[in-house]
């Protein structure tokens, strides 16, 4: 992956992936879950990354994922389909709670398993923007309850 990030001038999605991967499993060590699978998700959830954003809604539907049209008003979120698709097609991951877990990691989903979870929370806590995210104290803080309220901790912030 490091090679294909350096091609494609994206070595801070890279770095922020790694990040993502470390944490994942960190979690998953904590909260009773596969932190193989966890390393796996985080590594490359952010892959579609390597697509411009202004040509993600095309490549989409060019290679047939549904597009909701919250995604054509805001495209960069369509990027966790597009990393899903890449990680099942090039890298041919086969675990399908893996792949779910790349494809929600952005918005969530109803009904999110421990991995879906594990990989959202860590997303947002090694985020890919500079400085200390403005949610970090809420979502530590949640932790002493459940991973479930980590996650909505961030949610609550957005809203």
């Amino acid at each position: 992956m490091y090679s294909k990030s350096l091609k494609y001038h994206c070595l801070s999605i890279y770095n922020h992936s790694v990040r993502v991967a470390q944490m994942a499993e960190e979690l998953a060590r904590k909260y009773n879950g596969e932190p193989e699978a966890a390393y796996q998700a985080g590594l490359l959830h952010d892959i579609s990354g390597i697509i411009p954003n202004h040509q993600r809604i095309e490549f989409a539907r060019s290679i047939g994922i549904p597009i909701l049209p919250e995604e054509c008003l805001f495209p960069m979120i369509i990027h966790q389909k597009l990393s899903k698709y890449i990680a099942d097609e090039v890298f041919m991951v086969t675990n399908p709670n893996v792949l779910s877990a790349i494809e929600c990691h952005t918005t969530l989903k109803s009904r999110a398993s421990l991995l879906d979870y594990l990989l959202f929370v860590a997303d947002k806590i090694e985020w890919d923007q500079k400085g200390v995210p403005p949610y970090i104290n809420s979502v530590f803080t949640s932790f002493d309850q459940s991973l479930e309220k980590a996650a909505f901790a961030y949610i609550h912030y957005l809203m």
